[in-house]
């Protein structure tokens, strides 16, 4: 029979089981924050003023007063008024909540506001345009973007669109009265 060769253990010392395990507990807070820290950040939302009614959803059309700015405080984009009559469409610009109809952190942010609300919006890069900004915009790349912003209007879909068709349907009519008598009229 063959023998195994024996090595002799030895009493582990005082206080060691406790160092080792602290050591451990260590590493994994450390691993931890490691992993913590290379997640990309999301969206901040800071309330400025508190709005009302629900949030808006996916597949809503919510009217913002805007001015998107670098983190330095240059202004690249702000919203622009609409030339048309009083209470047919909600001050501001228009933006529907459905995929790829905005970069990613502003949906994510306007699911975040109530109507009347006024808000700071801050989106790092990677929820922006990344390295990838639009050419001309003023937008270097990477760049974290922040927006002032007031919720006017948080509306459905099918309310927008029918708004949109008086909009036209008065623009139509609008276009006919000032047109000459005997002009050929649009699509004879």
């Amino acid at each position: 029979m063959t023998e195994v060769t024996r090595v002799p253990l030895q009493p582990i010392a005082k206080g060691s089981l406790t160092k080792l395990w602290l050591g451990v507990a260590a590493a994994v807070l450390l691993a931890a924050g490691i992993a913590w820290a290379a997640v990309p950040q999301g969206v901040n939302v800071e309330e400025v003023r508190t709005g009302t009614g629900p949030t808006a959803q996916m597949g809503d059309v919510v009217f913002v007063k805007y001015t998107g700015k670098l983190a330095d405080g240059t202004v690249f984009d702000q919203s622009q008024s609409f030339p048309l009559p009083p209470g047919l469409l909600p001050e501001g610009n228009p933006f529907p909540l459905e995929e790829g109809a905005t970069i990613p952190g502003f949906g994510q942010g306007l699911q975040k506001m109530q109507k009347g609300g006024k808000y700071v919006l801050e989106i790092p890069a990677e929820l922006a345009y990344g390295d990838e900004p639009p050419p001309g915009s003023g937008i270097p790349a990477g760049a974290d973007l922040v927006f002032d912003m007031e919720v006017t209007e948080i509306m459905s879909r099918e309310d927008f669109q029918r708004r949109v068709a008086v909009v036209q349907q008065m623009m139509q009519m609008q276009q006919q009265q000032q047109m000459p008598e005997g002009a050929p009229q649009p699509g004879q």
